[in-house]
């Protein structure tokens, strides 16, 4: 059984230990290894999975449209994403997507916008996306290029997204477009295309190398009623500032997930390994690097949940958020290296445990923020706090 001692701090309330127990039994019994061959199909069948469990009901808000709860519990959040990371790397995709791309229709939908698409979130019978980035709009967003021209009761999209998970597969996206009212961040507007709009189309999949639905997203003379915007118009950026900022302490929690399991692994490898009439273990080099890697996911954890119970209390939590992926994803990177260093030439065998975990933190170091933009962002809250 996984180490849960963390579930007696006191950020956690008796409902997340119920959860956390009540997920981590769900898990080990229905979600198992990924295996790569077919991923939309793994992908779709996980999500419907997690709808039929009750656990895609904690990735929505409003218990009229589906949701657990009328405000997102981030710590549930994070809960979900550490236990179903550690367990496959592809469901902590499948429900924190499910989350993601719903998150601006949750946060700023009109009522009948959370009624036709927030239920069947909830349950699993659609999948959802989130389209912010383009081929030239990574980290700036304030630089997309996708064009949004309101014609009567209409808007025409042209132009493409980029690295958008989920793509290919789901059943809608919330794509963020320019609409011109003003320059930069100020003139973008939210909007929801269903995936069978005519002129919309998956222009490219994209192979990475932790293998999950992704794409590139075409636009030709999309277009989509007025009543598909997603708030006003030119309050795009902020909504999805909003939505990520609710999700990317969550980030952070399935980089500990990713951790603990490459902890538990390097722990069975080095108590089970024999070497020199003694186990890997019984060397002192061994047992440093397994304190380091013990440290780094304590350190992380305590950042990811503090950030989570603040963010619970209301409280704005930019830096917090950042600093709790920043230490978390870099963090498990280096267990994660650790664990295959402990492992030896079995660690880099395909499909072994810590291989796979190699190939999925990668990835979590960029997305939602790359460290770097972590970095930034600490600076500059700390900085406008001085002032």
């Amino acid at each position: 059984m996984p180490d849960h001692s963390f579930l007696k701090w006191p950020f956690f309330e008796p409902r997340h230990r119920e959860l956390a127990q009540e997920l981590e039994t769900w898990a080990t019994q229905n979600v198992g290894d990924a295996h790569g061959e077919n991923v939309d199909a793994e992908c779709r069948a996980l999500v419907k999975s997690l709808g039929a469990g009750g656990w895609l009901r904690h990735a929505v808000a409003g218990k009229q449209y589906g949701g657990l709860n009328d405000t997102i519990d981030t710590r549930a959040i994070c809960l979900l994403r550490e236990t179903l990371a550690r367990h496959n790397g592809l469901a902590d995709f499948a429900f924190a997507m499910q989350g993601l791309g719903s998150g601006a229709i949750s946060l700023a939908g009109t009522p009948e916008q959370k009624q036709r698409y927030l239920p069947r979130v909830a349950s699993g019978e659609a999948i959802a996306a989130f389209a912010l980035s383009e081929p030239h709009a990574g980290s700036d967003v304030a630089a997309m290029s996708l064009d949004a021209q309101v014609k009567g009761n209409e808007v025409v999209l042209n132009g493409e997204k980029m690295w958008i998970s989920n793509g290919g597969i789901a059943d809608f996206y919330v794509v963020f477009a320019r609409t011109g009212e003003a320059p930069g961040a100020r003139g973008i507007t939210a909007f929801i295309v269903d995936a069978d709009t005519p002129g919309f189309e998956i222009a490219e999949r994209i192979d990475v190398i932790a293998p999950h639905p992704l794409a590139r997203l075409r636009f030709n003379d999309v277009r989509v009623p007025l009543s598909q915007r997603i708030g006003a118009p030119a309050e795009g950026f902020k909504i999805a500032m909003r939505t990520l900022d609710v999700f990317r302490t969550s980030v952070a929690a399935a980089a500990l997930g990713f951790g603990r399991r490459a902890l538990d692994e390097g722990l069975e490898r080095a108590t089970s390994r024999k070497m020199f009439n003694q186990t890997l273990a019984d060397f002192q080099l061994t047992q440093a690097k397994l304190a380091e890697m013990a440290i780094q996911l304590e350190s992380a954890a305590l950042l990811t949940y503090r950030a989570a119970w603040q963010r619970d209390q209301g409280e704005v939590v930019t830096r917090e958020a950042a600093m709790a992926k920043y230490v978390a994803t870099e963090g498990a990177q280096k267990v994660i290296d650790a664990a295959v260093q402990i492992w030896g030439g079995m660690g880099v065998v395909s499909e072994v445990p810590v291989e796979k975990l190699y190939r999925e933190i990668r990835a979590l170091r960029i997305y939602e923020g790359a460290s770097e933009v972590q970095l930034l962002i600490i600076a500059r809250e700390m900085l406008k706090e001085r002032k």
